[in-house]
């Protein structure tokens, strides 16, 4: 088992972090899916999103320098939450990182991502859903302290209080210290590929939200409208990772998907990630079951159908919806994925991902491991 030596190994020492999961609402706000079915198709994209000027903070400078080997390695983690019990993590002191010791794991790869799920904005009226979820811009600075490199934002809390929300989380979004796919003025920028180059390898990263709910019927994004990138437009997302392609040969695809509560990915999941590795995906992950879901590989490209929480405002009625932990990919130059790792973590009652070691790693890699059975995925490399 040299994935959970190496997990154990790598969080020797650590304890702390930041994540749950939940579909509980928080004291005066709220925040979780609607059934409703998709709208009109979005624009297609294919514009480059550009990264802003790194605030100041406390996350350490990553090395750019190129490997003798040429890889470079991608981080992802689940959905975070800045309200209920996790608000505060807005305001921690240094060196403590919003998101604990974990952050760690994130800031030591060379590439990190994760999900956002909020609207940035104080103004608004909620949306007409169970579940609304807001936070302030703050919360992209301390993701940055925190290790995070890429936020997706393509998800079904993203415009919970309505057009002034929105207004808001775009204006945040153009002001930002770290780089937000999946949101945007139009169609254009909503799918519009992050695209960076990592350790000598260019890399981008498209986000798109397959949520079949309010959001994505109402705030979808096109030629002329501001919304979040919809992974329901197949074509519109097709035509945005094959522009990315072009573009760069490492391409990171996060989306929105699934079920909540179910640890077996849906159809509509199965369909589109084939469809986005034959387009050229080095990888295709995501989250929203509130509890993971199977990982591993199609063909040449990796799949990670459901990481879970990971900052979380509450607590959750599904099972198993506190284990989360981070996944860390090493990928070749041109896009081949050489290995794998699992740092595994368990969300606190404070709603922070806690790093687990020795048996409880193994434990936690063993049932995760065991989640591929129904995802039709064969076993990724072992990171060595």
């Amino acid at each position: 088992m040299r994935r959970a030596a190496a997990a154990v190994a790598l969080f020797v020492g650590l304890t702390a972090v930041a994540a749950c999961g939940p579909d509980d609402p928080a004291p005066g706000s709220a925040a979780g899916p609607s059934a409703a079915g998709p709208s009109g198709g979005a624009a297609a994209p294919p514009a480059t999103a550009s990264g802003t000027a790194p605030a100041s903070g406390a996350a350490p400078t990553k090395n750019t320098a190129p490997r003798p080997d040429g890889t470079i390695t991608v981080a992802f983690a689940g959905d975070v939450h800045f309200e209920g019990r996790t608000q505060a993590r807005l305001s921690v002191q240094a060196p403590e990182p919003a998101l604990g010791p974990i952050s760690r794991t994130l800031a030591d790869a060379d590439l990190s991502v994760l999900n956002l799920e909020t609207a940035i904005t104080g103004r608004g009226a909620p949306e007409p859903k169970t579940y609304t979820f807001r936070t302030s811009p703050k919360a992209l600075s301390v993701l940055k302290d925190s290790g995070v490199d890429v936020v997706s934002m393509a998800n079904n809390h993203a415009v919970d209080f309505g057009a002034d929300g929105l207004t808001d989380t775009l204006a945040a979004k153009d002001s930002s210290p770290i780089p937000v796919v999946g949101v945007g003025h139009n169609a254009k920028e909503a799918y519009a590929p992050y695209v960076t180059t990592v350790r000598g390898v260019k890399v981008a990263v498209v986000a798109a939200s397959q949520v079949e709910d309010l959001t994505n019927q109402k705030w979808r994004s096109g030629a002329n409208k501001p919304g979040i990138a919809s992974a329901l437009d197949v074509p519109a997302l097709l035509a945005a990772v094959q522009a990315a392609k072009q573009q760069a040969p490492v391409v990171l695809v996060y989306l929105h998907w699934g079920e909540e509560g179910k640890a077996c990915p849906t159809g509509p999941q199965t369909a589109i990630a084939k469809k986005l590795a034959a387009a050229g995906a080095t990888a295709v992950v995501g989250t929203h079951a509130h509890t993971m879901v199977g990982s591993g590989m199609l063909g040449g490209t990796y799949i990670g159908y459901g990481f879970g929480n990971f900052l979380w405002y509450g607590t959750s009625n599904y099972a198993n919806s506190n284990e989360t932990g981070v996944t860390t990919l090493t990928l070749t130059a041109d896009g081949k994925v050489t290995g794998e790792a699992f740092a595994p973590a368990t969300i606190d009652d404070k709603g922070i991902p806690q790093p687990v070691t020795g048996s409880a790693a193994e434990a936690a890699l063993k049932r995760r491991d065991g989640l591929r059975g129904c995802a039709g995925l064969t076993p990724p490399p072992a990171a060595r």
